[in-house]
């Protein structure tokens, strides 16, 4: 009897494909592999446009030389909007919380991402961070409000009240976000209803 000869499913290039998806978040080899399989069988409605956004985010793709944003040009769309009250500024850590507060809609506001928090063990320090770049926002005026958007970690309030000391002397007010907000949650992965009751309590710092 002939031994069964194991081999690859499918090409390099699709296995290339599948692996590539499966370091995304929320990704795993099996739900790559599904993913994979529904771009190939629905080719033109799904492969193909979504080949054709990748490329163009790719060709455009920048960082906001204003507030740290990921656009595709340079201010953002959120920095360049008149709509936004300039009076108010949400500082968070990461891209992401920016999109997940935006996507609130309760903020009129516009946004000053840090690019991480402080951390010890991680070695990041304030020369790290764009906490500079945001001190000069605020000292340029036009600014009544700083709302410190931070995680519920504990590098997240470490970071917020680094920040609250090095503005305290400019005539801002200072607020953070309040109820709804689990200890060591990440605003990325809370849903709508929580993000907009933190901003609706957000209350003044110190």
């Amino acid at each position: 009897m002939q031994p069964l000869i194991c081999g690859t499913m499918a090409s390099q290039e699709i296995e290339a494909l599948a692996q590539a998806l499966s370091r995304l978040p929320g990704f795993g080899p099996r739900s790559a592999r599904r993913a994979v399989l529904h771009l190939l069988k629905k080719r033109e409605t799904a492969l193909d446009p979504l080949l054709r956004a990748l490329e163009a985010v790719a060709a455009r793709l920048t960082t906001c030389t204003v507030c740290g944003n990921i656009d595709t040009a340079s201010p953002c769309g959120i920095c360049a909007d008149p709509r936004r009250d300039a009076r108010a500024l949400c500082v968070v850590e990461e891209v992401a919380d920016l999109w997940a507060l935006d996507r609130s809609h309760l903020f009129p506001g516009k946004f000053h991402v840090l690019g991480g928090r402080l951390s010890a063990l991680e070695g990041v320090r304030p020369e790290d961070l764009s906490i500079d770049l945001l001190l000069r926002r605020v000292e340029a005026g036009g600014i009544d409000e700083v709302v410190l958007a931070m995680n519920a970690t504990l590098e997240g309030q470490t970071t917020a009240h680094y920040i609250a000391e090095r503005i305290e002397g400019f005539p801002v007010r200072l607020t953070q976000l309040a109820h709804g907000l689990p200890v060591g949650g990440e605003l990325d992965y809370l849903d709508d209803g929580t993000l907009a009751q933190a901003l609706r309590a957000r209350k003044p710092v110190g």
